[in-house]
């Protein structure tokens, strides 16, 4: 049975929209009929996912919406329910309809004899390819539910290191923003009307206030201008970095800039190891995590990296010299890898690496921060003192004349 997403009008004229399980559209529906609905438009989910996927290119489901499946999938599982069934309840659970009916699709798939991996890979834009990879291996080593289990762990630590991320930065943020506001508004409104009244008296000004005079001048003339301009620079960058070869360049850049080197590899390193430990610990070869956790990093330029040590380990060179060949990651994930593969246990050893390199990226961002904020109240304070040294000159110059 496959999953039709359908649009209908009840019996009073009000529109209706839900999903229905049937064999073909004809019987779905005959199933809306005898409901008492007439169907406006009945679409199997398979083929909608395929057209929004193709116009849209955006994922499926949201992190938490896939973290949350994954657990309850997981728990599910391991009671032993039929994976249709656990579908089925999963998708019963979901209060979206868009991910309801796309869980109903999978299981559609399943119903048809299709493993769930190859299932989940008709909606790539819902579930990843490293998703798809570590359930296929639960699914090869008949251990699924242990593999959903830390799929589910890997999905909800990446999901709560991305908010702290998001929160860490926010403030800042907001704070930036706030005091380039502030200063602009102080430019362009207040400082005209305040040193109007030394401009009249004819008395030559200090440095200070006439550069402050020229600045406000400016922002007043061209402000808009530069508004405009920045905003137009941003839109070509932002169009510029959607080519893999401009954005390669950059992230090379960005990767070796003294100021971003080190949060830029922290943050490519723990996304590396984290993917490369689950799949490892789910009994996917090396190579082939090699080549899937490359693929999840941010940094394009690393990714071609990563795709050269698969290619050296491929060809019988150990993973510490691979990656070390690099010269891009840190050296404690590096020896603790080089441990793992002495000791004949690189799968927990890249889970503690993995860990590590976590911990390391999280105390990196909450020094940035820490230090940021200061750095940002002491050059708004700066801005600040220049501009009321500037109003105040005039006036301490004009007492001298009188005294």
């Amino acid at each position: 049975m496959a999953a039709f997403e359908y649009q209908a009008l009840t019996s009073a004229g009000k529109k209706k929209k839900g999903v229905v399980e049937a064999d073909s559209s004809r019987q779905a529906r005959q199933l809306l009929r005898d409901q008492g609905l007439i169907a406006t438009s009945v679409e199997q989910v398979s083929e909608k996912e395929k057209k929004v996927s193709g116009f849209l290119g955006g994922p499926g489901m949201s992190s938490k919406e896939l973290t949350l499946f994954t657990r309850q999938m997981a728990t599910l599982v391991q009671a032993a329910m039929p994976l249709e069934e656990v579908l089925q309840a999963v998708a019963a659970q979901s209060e979206k309809a868009k991910v309801k009916s796309l869980l109903l699709a999978v299981r559609s798939k399943v119903l048809e004899g299709h493993t769930l991996a190859d299932s989940m890979a008709e909606f790539p834009n819902a579930f990843p390819e490293m998703y798809r990879a570590t359930v296929a291996a639960g699914e090869h080593a008949g251990h699924l539910g242990l593999v959903l289990n830390e799929l589910a762990d890997y999905t909800e630590n990446k999901e709560q290191s991305r908010q702290k991320i998001q929160l860490a930065l926010l403030y800042p943020g907001l704070l930036t923003v706030a005091s380039i506001g502030i200063v602009s508004f102080l430019l362009a409104v207040v400082v005209p009307d305040v040193v109007k009244v030394f401009v009249r008296t004819g008395n030559e000004l200090p440095p200070l206030t006439a550069g402050l005079i020229a600045v406000s001048d400016f922002l007043n003339q061209f402000g808009l201008y530069l508004v405009l301009l920045l905003c137009c620079g941003f839109l070509l960058f932002s169009s510029a970095y959607r080519k893999p070869g401009f954005r390669r360049s950059v992230d090379h850049w960005i990767v070796d800039f003294p100021l971003s080197r080190k949060i830029s590899r922290g943050l490519n390193a723990a996304r590396f190891a984290g993917t490369l430990s689950i799949l490892s610990r789910s009994g996917v070869p090396l190579v082939d995590g090699l080549a899937i956790a490359g693929s999840v990093m941010p940094n394009y330029y690393l990714r071609d990296q990563i795709t050269q040590v698969a290619q050296k380990v491929k060809e019988g060179t150990s993973l510490f010299s691979a990656l070390e060949s690099i010269g891009r990651f840190p050296p404690m994930m590096l020896y603790m890898i080089a441990s793992g593969e002495r000791s004949g246990e690189l799968d927990s050893m890249l889970n503690r690496a993995a860990k590590q390199q976590q911990q390391s990226l999280e105390a990196l961002m909450a020094t940035v921060v820490g230090l940021f904020e200061p750095v940002v109240l002491i050059v708004m304070g700066g801005v600040v003192m220049t501009i009321v040294l500037a109003i105040l000159l005039p006036i301490m110059n004009m007492n001298q004349l009188i005294g």
